[in-house]
């Protein structure tokens, strides 16, 4: 799979997550201070989702357990989650978000 074109930069204000839909992918679409980010709408402790949560800054909490992951790369940040999050490919072309999954 290539770029896929997935939202308008302005349906995602700074600080603030969209969900959506890329293959058999649900992402959650991260603002941090402008940069739009890319990361699996799931927590690898339990399976919930993400979006659902806290943005501060670059890391994403999930609101079932408290699971902190960094929205940049993926990396855990706090248990109870052990496993690091998936992340994608993101650009920005004018004011379209594109994602690529593979």
């Amino acid at each position: 799979m290539a770029f896929v074109k997935v939202a308008h930069v302005s349906e995602i204000p700074v600080g603030r997550v969209k969900v959506v839909e890329v293959g058999d992918e649900d992402v959650a679409l991260c603002n941090v201070q402008g940069e739009i980010l890319a990361i699996a709408n799931v927590c690898t402790h339990d399976n919930g989702p993400l979006a659902t949560g806290y943005l501060v800054g670059d890391e994403i909490e999930c609101p079932r357990h408290g699971a902190r992951f960094c929205v940049r790369d993926g990396s855990v940040r706090s248990l109870p989650a052990v496993v690091p999050l998936p992340t994608f490919k993101v650009k920005v072309e004018g004011q379209d978000v594109l994602v690529d999954v593979d």
